[in-house]
């Protein structure tokens, strides 16, 4: 992702000032597995507080996302709204003792900017499907020809389904007739 940075000034000096900041990115994709294009770029609408010892960066980045079907492999398109939360701290903390070795932080660069870039991507990754649909009730491809089953019904899957049936150690009660007229002997 193209880097995002602000610079700060006055209007963030000191503790509890808060200045608004929305714009536009003309972001074209991402990698998650799969390549996602962003058509219509990103759009964001944060704020940024001056907290004490660092800036919060807090909001929300809008983008139209189109990739691949995991199912049909055709194209599938879906909106982001995503949650932007990030703290860049003006100076390193110290290392207390016992205090877990992995807490991953930000920093104010040393030219008094912030590089919003990373907080935008993981925003828009924790928001992207896991599983990318195309429609909700895809069928997806059979798995015998690769037709496309949204499209056509190849009749392989009637026909995998009557295989399996019948492969049942429970096909031999298909033939059993339960409506048999009592003889009248009673059991």
């Amino acid at each position: 992702m193209q880097p995002v940075i602000f610079a700060l000034d006055e209007r963030l000096a000191n503790p509890g000032d808060t200045l608004p900041w929305a714009g536009h990115l003309d972001e074209t994709g991402y990698t998650l597995g799969q390549d996602f294009t962003l058509p219509e770029g990103i759009d964001f609408d944060i704020a940024l507080t001056n907290a004490g010892e660092g800036i919060l960066a807090s909001g929300i980045l809008r983008a139209h996302v189109k990739g691949t079907c995991d199912r049909c492999l055709e194209d599938a398109e879906f909106d982001v709204s995503a949650e932007v939360d990030e703290y860049y701290l003006f100076e390193e903390p110290e290392h207390v003792e016992g205090e877990d070795d992995d807490v991953e932080f930000s920093l104010v660069s040393e030219d008094h900017t912030i590089d919003l870039s990373d907080a935008f991507l993981s925003a828009l990754v924790m928001e992207t499907p896991f599983v990318v649909l195309c429609r909700e009730d895809c069928k997806g491809l059979c798995p015998v020809c690769g037709a496309n089953l949204n499209e056509e019904d190849c009749g392989h899957a009637a026909q995998r389904e009557q295989e399996r049936m019948a492969a049942s150690p429970f096909a031999a009660l298909a033939g059993l007739n339960l409506d048999q007229e009592d003889d009248g002997k009673d059991a």
